[in-house]
């Protein structure tokens, strides 16, 4: 029967050669053990099982990715970035009349996509509207141009912006200063104005 390891002499120093000493992973590893045992300390036992395993050989570094690669994956994510985008431009274009407002696809997208149910702006003379479509006219005139302060009407390059465009959607002059979109919410006014005259006779 063989007999425990600490009943035993040290086998190197019977051979002749130098007591081997554990590494910092070793001993930590050791007092992992122990404490899994339930014991305070590492004992001889877990010193030798620490000793006896092989150490892991080191890894080795992960290449590096060659430059060419790195640029051609850069590049193909750049391209498809600036496709995607280049398609959504493209449908925002057919959406949006350049005029001004929204084109018939403009509109079908938005009810496709929030819901909306939203109609072309009246163009009609004031004396042809029906009380419905002044309430509308008037309460987009006073919606967009009555606001205390107006979003720009005009680029850097005195461009009138979408915001000032949508006026010829709605068969008004396009703004290019405040004072001029105040006059059309004034117009949107009166015609608010006059509707709910018309629905109190009613």
């Amino acid at each position: 029967m063989a007999r425990a390891p600490w009943k035993r002499q040290n086998p190197r120093k019977s051979a002749g050669k130098a007591s081997k000493h554990l590494t910092p992973a070793q001993k930590s590893a050791a007092k992992a053990r122990a404490r899994r045992a339930g014991r305070r300390y590492p004992n001889l036992v877990d010193n030798m099982r620490m000793a006896a395993k092989k150490t892991s050989k080191a890894k080795k570094p992960a290449k590096k990715k060659s430059a060419k690669k790195s640029k051609r994956k850069t590049g193909k994510r750049a391209a498809k970035r600036t496709a995607k985008s280049s398609r959504k431009r493209r449908a925002s274009a057919g959406e949006k009349d350049p005029r001004g407002g929204l084109t018939a696809a403009g509109r079908k997208a938005f009810a496709r996509k929030q819901g909306a149910h939203l109609r072309p702006g009246v163009t009609k003379n004031e004396s042809e509207m029906t009380p419905q479509e002044m309430r509308r006219k008037g309460s987009w005139a006073v919606r967009f141009y009555g606001r205390a302060k107006l979003p720009p009407l005009v680029d850097a390059r005195g461009r009138p912006t979408r915001h000032a465009l949508s006026a010829h959607a709605w068969g008004e002059p396009v703004p290019k200063t405040v004072a001029a979109a105040r006059r059309i919410a004034a117009k949107g006014e009166r015609l608010l104005a006059r509707y709910h005259r018309m629905k109190g006779r009613a």
